[in-house]
């Protein structure tokens, strides 16, 4: 009995041991867990104070020297020829702006109006943004095409401001060809969405299109950048934390159902909105049943069954109304309206309508770029980088409606010296985390190499050229391209032409785009002196058609850049532009970890 008790006793020691180290143990645990929320808590509320107490620092005082640059007598007569020459590309800018702006024509908009009672897609923008100043995007796109002018790409893409955020909008014009999509209207569609990516901006979608124009199938669907591309797009932007909203406020056939359904919130309007894979005439003609729109794929079903909609409107005015609501849920922290910072803001010294004359007819009309500088930057002020070094490349620091940039701008043939300085330049604002601003007037053609010694200059611009396209490619910071002149060749690369990804590219009405600019076709062609007469005419038809599609309209209609714009309103758009791409730091619901947002 005494062994048993004693056996007995020590198991209860034992038992009452191993209960009090275990109590201990998660005490222990319990409190280490405790302390390290306390010091996350701590660290998080930390780290919002100094971003909140960096919002609320100023930036540091600029003293950079004025840049004084006056036209002079000896500009005269260059200044007066590019004068003319922008009046010529003025008149064409103005003709091609009021084509835009009739759509498909006075029947489409009176059967789009009258006999649909839809808004016109303008109409709808003033509904769904603050105001009507916002930054359209490529809005000649679609002109002078193979296939026929496609007034605007057949949709409406741009930046505006909705409750105060800069936003993203992809909206169809069904006046022209019914919303029909072509093969340039993705290229336009696809084209916003990067900007979106690239900026982190909210998009919305306000959808009203008849699906894809069949006969050029082709070229809309099988690609990787064609039609399929917008869904994709859709999905990465939800996994990226960007919101999407979609309006349907007309016809969502076939691959456009898509559009709002990959959306995070949509918004379906009464009797005008309707969403099916195939429309009354394709059930008609599979199954023989007659079902009417609504039925089929309208508001209410979709509301109500289906659940492809999160929010009913009866009308499209109640529509945008509720997108303006859905878009003041985003979680942005914007900063408050700084008014006394902008009537601070110093404006040039000189007049941005002189730009009209300094904006070159081609490279022989060419006035120092510092010119062009000078009435872009908040009070002519430009610190000049590397001023005596590389002189036919300008590069410097400055500021444009209290944006600071770092500035890189043509002044000549891009030579070995200037490559190596742009390249220094570049990587000097990429580790200042500045945006960089190109201002591109490239030099026509590279020189003939006749000689040992030009072939061993041509080799070290080659490499100081390739250098300067790495730093510009690898560059992380934003990057914005107007082209002021030429835009020619491998040097346009280096400039951060299309191909290297800017945040924005813009031409002038007077750029000229090629390999090469017209009137140096014979820099392309090898010289053949038993066939001179012969090389004489063939260099004469290939200058005629450099002109003929090196212009800035043949250029914007194909959508290689972002639009053409005015040069008095570079400055604008200049402001615009680096205000959208800093709009992506007061998204607050960027950390946790991507997810795409699943709809039912």
């Amino acid at each position: 009995l005494n062994k048993c008790m004693s056996f007995f006793y020590t198991v209860l020691c034992l038992h009452l041991f191993l209960y009090n180290l275990f109590i201990y143990s998660f005490t222990v645990f319990k409190f280490l867990v405790c302390t390290h929320l306390a010091i996350k808590h701590r660290w998080h509320c930390s780290v919002r104070s100094m971003s909140s107490a960096v919002r609320k620092r100023r930036a540091l005082p600029s003293a950079f020297p004025v840049l004084d640059q006056p036209l002079k007598p000896i500009h005269q007569h260059v200044y007066e020829a590019n004068l003319r020459n922008s009046s010529a590309c003025l008149k064409k800018y103005t003709e091609f702006s009021e084509k835009v702006r009739k759509g498909g024509g006075e029947n489409a908009i009176a059967r789009h109006t009258q006999r649909n009672r839809k808004l016109l897609v303008r109409d709808r923008l003033r509904l769904l943004l603050d105001d009507e100043d916002f930054l359209e995007l490529s809005p000649f796109a679609g002109l002078g095409l193979p296939y026929g002018d496609i007034p605007s790409a057949g949709c409406l893409t741009g930046i505006g401001r909705i409750n105060g955020l800069w936003c993203v909008f992809i909206a169809n014009d069904a006046t022209v060809k019914g919303g029909t999509a072509y093969p340039i209207t993705v290229k336009k569609q696809l084209r916003a969405q990067e900007i979106a990516i690239q900026n982190r901006l909210p998009c919305v979608y306000l959808v009203d299109s008849g699906g894809a124009f069949l006969p050029l199938q082709s070229e809309i669907f099988p690609d990787k950048n064609q039609g399929g591309r917008t869904f994709y797009n859709e999905a990465i932007m939800s996994a990226m934390k960007i919101p999407q909203v979609s309006v349907v406020c007309g016809s969502c056939t076939a691959g456009g159902a898509y559009v709002p359904t990959m959306a995070e919130e949509a918004v379906m309007v009464h009797r005008i909105g309707t969403i099916f894979l195939g429309g009354p005439p394709l059930v008609k003609a599979a199954t023989g049943e007659e079902v009417t729109p609504e039925d089929l794929g309208g508001a209410t079903l979709h509301a109500e069954v289906s659940g492809c909609v999160d929010h009913f409107a009866w009308e499209e005015k109640e529509a945008f109304a509720s997108t303006r609501n859905i878009i003041s849920t985003l979680n942005f922290q914007l900063p408050e309206e700084e008014e006394t910072k902008r009537k601070a803001e110093e404006e040039p010294l000189y007049s941005s309508e002189e730009l009209l004359g300094l904006a070159p007819k081609d490279y022989n009309y060419t006035i120092d770029v510092k010119l062009v500088v000078s009435r872009l930057t908040d009070g002519s002020r430009f610190q000049e980088f590397k001023a005596r070094y590389g002189t036919t490349l300008v590069t410097g620091f400055a500021k444009i409606h209290g944006h600071l940039v770092g500035i890189v701008a043509n002044n000549g043939e891009l030579s070995y010296e200037a490559a190596l300085k742009g390249s220094h330049f570049v990587q000097l604002c990429d580790q200042r985390d500045i945006p960089l601003l190109f201002l591109q007037n490239t030099a026509p053609s590279a020189a003939r190499t006749l000689n040992t010694k030009q072939a061993e200059i041509n080799t070290n611009r080659l490499k100081a050229q390739g250098s300067m396209m790495s730093a510009v490619a690898c560059a992380s910071v934003p990057k914005i391209t107007v082209v002021i002149g030429g835009c020619h060749g491998a040097d346009s690369y280096a400039l951060c032409g299309r191909a290297f990804e800017p945040n924005f590219l813009f031409l002038w009405p007077n750029a000229r785009v090629s390999v090469t600019a017209p009137g140096h076709a014979g820099s392309l062609l090898l010289p053949d002196g038993e066939q001179e007469e012969e090389q004489k005419k063939q260099e004469e038809k290939l200058n005629r058609r450099l002109k003929e599609e090196s212009s800035a309209f043949f250029s914007s209609g194909r959508l290689w850049d972002d639009g053409v714009i005015l040069p008095q309103d570079t400055r604008k758009v200049l402001r615009d532009s680096l205000e959208i791409i800093k709009q992506q730091q007061y998204q607050l619901s960027t950390e946790k970890a991507p997810s795409a947002v699943l709809r039912i």
